[in-house]
C-alpha cells in the first residue's frame, strides 16, 4: 500500500512492470508513464535511491522472527489487476523462485498493506500470499548472498515478479543496479530460529531465563557463551511473544541434558529447566 488506499488503486493497478505493494481491494486500472528502462534499479520513473543515503546499510542488521498475530484484514483476498488473490492465513511451508524487484523513495513513508509506513531503510518486502506479517529468508540466485526479510505489504502484480524488497534489503543482496534479480525465497517458521537467524535444530535444550528486555537476554548470553563448555551445544536467545528467551543446546541425550544442567549449576549458580524441541 501507499500513502492512502485511493492512492494506491491508481498507482499500482497502472503499473505494467514495477512490484509495487497493494491493497487487498485493488479493482481500477489506469496507465501511468512508466520507465521504459530501469534508471539506477527502479522501474518507476521517478522512484530511486536519496540522493544522500545513509553510509551503513550494510550494516543494517536482518529481520528478526517473531511470532505475530496475522492483520485482521492484510490477509483476505483481494483483487489486483484483474487477477484475484488469496493470502495464506498461517504460516506453512513456502518455497520459490523467481525474480525480486525492489522499491525506494517514492513509496517511504507511504502506508503499506499491513497499514505501518514503509521504510526503504528496514528489512522489509511485499509478496503477493504470504502471510501479513510473516517472515521470509530471500537468497540471490547469482551471488548466494541471503537476507531475511519481514513481509508487510503486497505486490509485485507484474507476473514475471515474485517479491518486492525494499531498497536496503536489495542493496544487501547487491542488485540495486540492476533493478532485479532472480531468487529463491523461503517462508520462515519464526519457533525454528533464534533472533540472530540461526535454526534450532531438533533436541533437548537448557532454558536458563526469560526476558522481556532483550539487553538482558544477550547479557546472559554472552555469559553462558564465557563459561559454558559444552560440545555440539550452543546458546540461543529465543523470541518467544515478548519473552527473550535464553537457552543452551540441543543435548543429544537426557543425561548429556542432565549433565548440562549439573555444569550450569555449578560454573553459574543458576537452575535451569528443560525443553525439548
Amino acid at each position: 500500500m501507499r500513502s492512502n488506499w485511493i492512492d494506491v488503486i491508481s498507482v499500482c493497478a497502472a503499473v505494467l512492470m514495477a512490484g509495487c505493494a497493494g491493497t487487498p481491494a485493488v479493482t481500477q486500472k489506469k496507465t501511468p508513464t512508466v520507465a521504459t528502462t530501469a534508471k539506477s534499479g527502479a522501474y518507476y520513473l521517478d522512484d530511486g535511491p536519496d540522493a544522500h543515503p545513509p553510509t551503513n546499510l550494510n550494516d543494517v542488521p536482518d529481520a528478526v522472527p517473531r511470532r505475530e498475530p496475522l492483520h485482521r484484514f492484510a490477509n483476505r483476498s483481494y483483487v489486483a489487476l484483474g487477477n484475484t488473490y488469496t493470502p495464506d492465513t498461517e504460516i506453512g511451508s513456502y518455497r520459490e523462485e523467481g525474480v525480486a524487484s525492489w522499491y525506494g523513495k517514492r513509496f517511504h513513508g507511504n502506508q503499506t498493506a499491513s497499514g505501518e509506513s514503509y521504510d526503504m531503510y528496514g528489512m522489509t518486502a511485499a509478496h503477493r500470499t504470504l502471510p501479513i506479517p510473516s517472515y521470509a529468508r530471500v537468497t540471490s540466485m547469482s551471488n548466494g548472498k541471503s537476507v531475511v526479510v519481514r513481509i508487510n505489504d503486497r505486490g509485485p502484480f507484474s507476473k514475471n515478479r515474485l517479491i518486492d524488497l525494499s531498497y536496503t534489503a536489495a542493496h544487501k543482496l547487491g542488485y540495486l543496479g540492476a533493478g532485479s534479480t532472480r531468487v529463491r525465497v523461503e517462508s520462515i517458521d519464526p519457533s525454528q530460529y533464534d533472533v540472530g537467524g540461526a535454526p534450532l535444530q531438533p533436541g533437548i535444550y537448557l532454558q536458563l531465563g526469560a526476558f522481556s528486555e532483550a539487553d538482558n537476554a544477550h547479557k546472559l548470553l554472552r555469559k553462558v557463551q564465557a563459561s559454558i563448555e559444552s560440545s555440539g551445544s550452543t546458546a540461543h536467545v529465543v523470541l518467544a511473544g515478548t519473552l527473550h528467551r535464553v537457552t543452551l543446546g540441543p543435548y543429544p541425550s537426557d543425561a548429556d541434558a542432565e549433565s548440562g544442567i549439573t555444569q550450569i549449576k555449578e560454573r553459574l549458580g543458576m537452575a535451569s529447566v528443560k525443553l525439548v524441541r
